[in-house]
């Protein structure tokens, strides 16, 4: 599996995925990495119905998607690969899906976290997760859509002391 862009988005499958990123990228496919979503009929039915038609689309948990990632079977499929989370980009590179650089794309503000920028918020859980992937020398890049300014992710959790 070739994985063209991988990126974190708490939505996974939605307008800006769906018609913006996986054209940018040039993925015949998209897999949403998600526990929650793979085992809720409803949930996994309504982001597969958001697809481009012309793309393969799948909604499967962080371990299938890790298995599929080492199947020779599907060693020349280009993938956009979306996560909620991520401790879901670190579930995945423990099963060995090697990642080297991560959009950090929407993850939807709750109680108790901070807004990092217009659609991005992070728990202090996150933040931990973060500091890992930075640590294991994951490139992460805010950037919400393909024609918006990227930046430094974790310069932008410096700048509000959050690391």
């Amino acid at each position: 599996m070739i994985i063209k862009w991988l990126r974190i988005d708490s939505r996974l499958i939605h307008g800006q995925v769906a018609n913006n990123w996986v054209n940018h990228v040039g993925a015949g496919t998209i897999i949403a990495a998600n526990d929650g979503a793979a085992k809720d009929d409803l949930r996994k039915t309504l982001l597969l119905q958001v697809a481009p038609g012309r793309t393969k689309s799948y909604v499967m948990t962080i371990d299938k998607t890790a298995r599929c990632y080492k199947n020779p079977s599907y060693k020349d499929l280009d993938v956009l690969l979306v996560v909620e989370t991520p401790k879901d980009v670190l579930r995945l590179m423990d099963q060995g899906v090697e990642v080297t650089q991560v959009n950090v794309g929407g993850i939807t503000f709750k109680e108790g976290m901070t807004l990092i920028s217009e659609a991005v918020s992070v728990s202090p859980e996150d933040v931990e997760a973060f500091k890992e992937l930075n640590k294991r020398g994951v490139k992460l890049i805010l950037q919400q859509l393909p024609n918006t300014q990227a930046s430094d992710f974790m310069n932008r959790l410096k700048s509000k002391n959050l690391v």
